[in-house]
């Protein structure tokens, strides 16, 4: 596998609460970006936790991980205490009330990318020239649009935009998506934060991919061509290409 992997501040925000991880360890194919909110550092407090603990966990059963009903039971129960631990936190500190971040992690197991996903930010696959969104936002203006209340261009510029309706740390019962994807020869998987795609349009971010260039390059021009068109908040993408297909 190529990775490429950016956090970006942005230019405007005056802390970056994004946390990513992109390993480069082929024992532990694990991928993730989390994307914090919360006043006085608590969305920069909460995603780095969801980045630890997650971290912490598979590391802890990399050499277990081999069959996929343990590997998906395995995401579910990291993210759900991950949740609990970020959710008793915020209820005992008062200046951390209210925090929690996004979540869209990934672990690749024979062909298989397994995702666990809670939050707006995504997960991308590019296959045949075509780029798809793997994941649903969990985002008001995503409900808008399920129910046909508005369009795909006025949620483009919808003022609430940004209002997402679940994230890991903000109640104490959380439920998590799960999903399983077969990986082929020359498929690009992509994780961001909103940042990004609130700046960059899907076919912009396939065109940057097309290049003939190395990944992580790629990264940095999606970075600097959010950053260009205003970049209003932090901005990280983990991006992985499939060299020739994955075996266990």
């Amino acid at each position: 596998m190529e990775i490429g992997s950016l956090t970006d501040i942005g230019m405007k925000r005056k802390a970056n609460q994004d946390n990513i991880y992109a390993s480069k360890d082929s024992n532990m194919p694990l991928f993730l970006v989390a994307d914090g909110m919360g006043g006085h550092k608590a969305g920069e407090i909460a995603s780095k936790m969801a980045k630890d603990i997650i971290i912490n966990n598979f590391k802890l059963r990399e050499n277990s991980l081999k069959d996929k009903l343990d590997i998906t039971r395995f995401i579910k129960s990291s993210i759900e205490e991950t949740n609990t631990k970020i959710y008793l936190k915020a209820s005992r500190n008062k200046e951390y009330k209210g925090m929690g971040t996004t979540l869209t992690m990934g672990y690749i197991e024979e062909n298989i990318i397994y995702l666990g996903h809670v939050g707006d930010s995504r997960a991308y696959i590019i296959r045949d020239d075509k780029i798809d969104q793997l994941t649903e936002d969990h985002s008001y203006v995503n409900q808008l649009l399920k129910t046909g209340t508005i369009t795909k261009d006025e949620a483009k510029n919808h003022p609430n935009k940004n209002m997402i309706t679940k994230a890991v740390g903000s109640s104490s019962i959380l439920e998590v998506d799960l999903i399983e994807f077969k990986l082929k020869e020359n498929d690009i998987l992509i994780l961001s934060t909103d940042g990004l795609t609130n700046m960059v349009s899907d076919l912009e971010i396939l065109e940057y991919f097309k290049k003939n260039i190395p990944i992580q390059k790629i990264c940095e021009e999606l970075v600097e061509r959010a950053n260009f068109k205003g970049g209003k908040d932090n901005i990280s993408i983990v991006a992985l290409k499939i060299n020739k297909e994955v075996k266990a």
